[in-house]
């Protein structure tokens, strides 16, 4: 059965249709395409039009224009539009007419660096050139990297190499930075939040070292589609660009069906899990031989996934190869097989993360079935987007789970098809991050007195400090770099640890041997001890998990049950910024914060029925983070008219439905941001809700939130009292067994009190 008959089938199905909220039918689109542009160097003419390509598309050739015009450029355009084109082909015509110049390529992932050089590689080899491409990342071999210092015309990889292994070491480099002429970055609406942010710095850095050696590079930049792509790139390179947002490429009909499980406790607002949904879901396009994607949200919902799936395609050998799961974690080669299966047609059906959310070229599938909303619009599209050939219908299932931000989306689909995309955000001039790339910079080259860092602000003072600290040392107008370690290995580009946990499979006693890697925040709660820990559907139980060493030791087993850990938040205060007095006597206040994190039990879930089994305890050390965070404080006589628990119930009411606005109003992922409510808060020793940026130093988001404190809390009522249901539910102030009876008024009648 295909798409088409598949799609007919199900409206024709009653009981299916209950529980569609919107079926939209999008269109299918032509090509809008434009000549060969005389900028071209007339070598790639030929190559291209024995791959069946006469024409480029609109978006193709104003990026190829724009170049050729020295600007800067950040091109926007949805999955699967041809955007490498954008950037291979003015670098591949700037080295065909000048072959000492080179072009640096960042790409997000190691993967999706792979998957990009080897469409480079069929390209120069249909024109016969001697256009030398190579990877540089952690796995390239000591012995070829001599090679791609000296040689490469085109070296492509990603920023935490670029920021640990080419900056520190450029006078190993001489030849890419005298001609560097491109520097191509590529999915830049990942590099959102604190990851963005360090990227905008080593990309001063580079800028820094490009001026020292005397060359002058471009950027041309690409982008899924978001709301201020223009302002991310110029906040990332620190310049103009010229934003290309018109797409020319084609697009075959696309069926977008949004599915809200049936409720099975009225009374409670409880929904049948989006789990079990995607199961059926999934499973049907696995029967009917429609290839398709599967994207949930957690790594563990993906093994659960994975497992069902490929227990209805076993063969009497035991083998499932037609179904694969995909995540970070995951090694190098299990990742580059499982897309190598997804192109050739051998794999019928992978469950992921994000992870393949990004431009990693996986063929064109039929279908896609999200479980649960992905916490941004971009990412939704993107994840979209993985289905859908330039010819021919595909079809993306929407299956909501029952937290309140994908109710609100199933009930308000056009929120998701019609509104804008969201703003990505980044904070580079957050101190925090700024300081340690001052000292990463100081150590590849030292400062002259009135240097700039880019556009960073107060450059001197912070030199300064650093002076003061020991680590530099100011002499005849120079600050050079005086501390005996090497900065960059301390600092990770897009987290506040800088190791990962390395997993080791023991059953085998003659042979260990690493299965996968965590970084340090998750593994205290998926690789504590006697934790359940998933691979490909795979169980294995961890039989010790050594902090000091970042080491992982799990084993085989065959149990009925997965587990999942409980995660302890404390917050204390450590600094006060601003505060002001909030309608009438409550107060708003914005400060710097400590979070301390500590995994003290987990419970065993059984498979299929999801129940709860039992529980365990977790023995691990706490980690901190520290952060910036804004908080309403409650009047003492306002807390003091509400009796028992009415307090804690409404104040929990208030921060789920801030959950739901947040990163609605702010533009954020949902991760990114977290809010709490505190009875008698440690901070202020009053009532008080809390939300705070969840990563360490803060992006600015809470800010933000600051700012538009009056508006987070009118839209949080407004949710509220939009929602139909009397007593609290999943979509509005949370579920009635968890807020009480009198949880949903008493977070109204407190959100009045604030706003008037």
């Amino acid at each position: 059965m295909n798409v088409t008959q598949l799609a007919d089938q199900l409206r024709r199905d009653h009981l299916f249709m209950k529980d569609v909220t919107r079926w939209e039918v999008l269109p299918a689109r032509k090509a809008r395409t434009a000549p060969f542009p005389a900028c071209m160097d007339e070598r790639l003419k030929p190559a291209l039009q024995r791959r069946g390509i006469h024409e480029l598309y609109i978006h193709q050739v104003r990026s190829l224009e724009a170049t050729a015009r020295e600007e800067d450029v950040t091109v926007v355009t949805p999955t699967a539009s041809g955007k490498t084109m954008c950037y291979n082909l003015p670098v591949l015509s700037a080295i065909l007419k000048d072959e000492d110049a080179r072009a640096l390529y960042l790409f997000p992932t190691k993967a999706l660096s792979a998957d990009q050089v080897s469409e480079l590689y069929e390209m120069i080899e249909e024109m016969g050139v001697d256009i030398k491409t190579y990877t540089y990342d952690g796995d390239t071999p000591a012995a070829a990297r001599k090679a791609v210092r000296q040689a490469g015309h085109i070296v492509v990889t990603n920023p935490d190499m670029l920021h640990s292994g080419i900056l520190p070491h450029h006078t190993k480099w001489v030849k890419l930075f005298e001609n560097l002429k491109y520097i191509v970055i590529d999915e830049i609406h990942t590099y959102r939040g604190i990851f963005g942010s360090n990227l905008a710095n080593v990309l001063r850095r580079l800028l820094r070292l490009c001026e020292f050696y005397g060359s002058h590079p471009r950027f041309i930049l690409c982008s899924a589609t978001i709301a201020n792509p223009k302002e991310l790139a110029e906040t990332l390179i620190g310049r103009p660009v010229t934003l290309i947002d018109e797409n020319g490429a084609p697009m075959g009909e696309r069926h977008f069906v949004f599915y809200n499980p049936p409720v099975v406790n009225r009374q409670l607002g409880i929904r049948q899990g989006s789990v079990p949904i995607t199961r059926t879901i999934s499973g049907m396009l696995l029967k009917n031989g429609i290839q398709s994607i599967t994207f949930a949200r957690s790594r563990l919902t993906v093994e659960v996934l994975t497992k069902y799936l490929k227990d209805l395609v076993r063969d009497p050998l035991g083998n499932a190869g037609k179904v694969r799961g995909y995540r970070g974690g995951y090694l190098p080669g299990e990742r580059r097989e499982i897309e190598r299966g997804l192109r050739s047609g051998q794999v019928d059906a992978v469950v992921s993360t994000n992870a393949l959310e990004l431009g990693i070229d996986i063929g064109a599938l039929d279908a896609c079935v999200m479980c649960g909303y992905p916490g941004t619009i971009a990412s939704a599209w993107q994840q979209a987007g993985r289905a859908g050939r330039r010819q021919g219908t595909s079809i993306v299932f929407f299956i909501a789970s029952s937290a309140a931000i994908d109710q609100y989306i199933v009930n308000h689909p056009d929120y998701l098809l019609h509104q804008s995309p969201e703003n990505a955000l980044l904070n580079p001039d957050n101190l925090y991050i700024l300081l340690s790339h001052f000292k990463c910079a100081a150590f590849e080259l030292p400062f002259e007195d009135g240097d700039r860092f880019g556009n960073a602000p107060g450059t001197e003072e912070l030199l300064d400090y650093l002076s003061e600290e020991g680590i530099l040392h100011h002499a005849e107008g120079r600050y050079h770099w005086s501390a005996e370690d090497f900065p960059a290995s301390e600092i990770s580009l897009r987290s506040a640890a800088s190791e990962n946990f390395i997993i080791i499979d023991i059953t085998d006693p003659a042979h260990h041997r690493v299965v996968g890697e965590m970084d340090r925040f998750t593994a205290p709660m998926l690789l504590h001890e006697n934790a359940i820990y998933m691979h490909e559907g795979r169980q294995f139980q961890v039989e010790k998990l050594d902090f000091d060493a970042c080491k992982a030791f799990i084993r085989s087993v065959d149990v009925g049950y997965y587990t999942d850990a409980d995660l302890n938040i404390s917050l204390s205060l450590l600094d006060v910024e601003k505060e002001e007095p909030f309608a009438g006597t409550a107060a708003a206040a914005l400060g710097e914060i400590k979070v301390t994190a500590l995994v003290t039990m987990f419970k065993k879930i059984r498979f299929d029925t999801h129940e709860t089994l039992g529980f365990g305890h977790v023995r691990l050390p706490e980690t901190d983070m520290h952060t910036t965070a804004m908080w309403w404080t409650l009047p003492d006589e306002l807390a003091d008219k509400m009796a028992g628990d009415r307090l804690k119930n409404g104040m929990m009411g208030i921060a789920n439905l801030l959950r739901i606005v947040c990163p609605l109003y702010l533009m954020c992922a949902p991760q990114d941001v977290a809010v709490v409510y505190q009875v008698r808060s440690p901070i202020t020793n009053k009532p008080t809700v809390i939300i705070y940026d969840n990563c360490p130093g803060g992006i600015g988001l809470a800010q933000k939130a600051f700012s538009m404190k009056e508006l987070l809390l009118s839209k949080a009522l407004q949710v509220a009292e939009d929602c139909p249901c009397e007593y609290g539910c999943p979509s509005c102030t949370g579920p009635v067994g968890e807020i009480g009876e009198d949880g949903k008024r008493t977070a109204v009648r407190l959100l009045k009190e604030l706003i008037r």
